[in-house]
């Protein structure tokens, strides 16, 4: 089976096919190793590294940047936006704060991307 894959894991965006026979992969248009692993496992497990916000009280703005520290498996985006979306954050917050740990049992964070001092 060949797949047509566009890496991400770098600016470059090369265009690779994933080809699997018998078991194994092979990754070819690839320039990097990054963009190997990344095209083997956009085959076999897509994951994603979800930014988003959520509610903040008591700072500046009204919502606090937020993205998982990880890439959680594709399949379980929207039930993780769910499970951030019922979030709301009391001021100050640092960046790097965790906002839910290890949310949906992914064994990712969601962490703030932003500092927000009390006002």
């Amino acid at each position: 089976m060949k797949t047509n894959v566009t890496c991400i894991s770098c600016p470059l965006g090369c265009q690779m096919v994933v080809e699997e026979k018998d078991g194994k992969y092979t990754v070819t248009g690839n320039t990097c190793k990054n963009g190997e692993k990344y095209g083997i496992e956009e085959v076999t497990n897509p994951k994603r590294v979800i930014p988003t916000t959520v509610v903040i009280n008591g700072a500046l703005m009204a919502r606090l940047p937020v993205k998982t520290a990880d890439a959680v498996p594709k399949g379980k985006i929207f039930d993780v936006m769910k499970e951030i979306d019922k979030i709301v954050v009391d001021a100050p917050v640092k960046m790097g704060d965790v906002i839910i740990k290890d949310v949906l049992g992914t064994g990712v964070d969601v962490v703030a991307t932003k500092t927000m001092p009390r006002v």
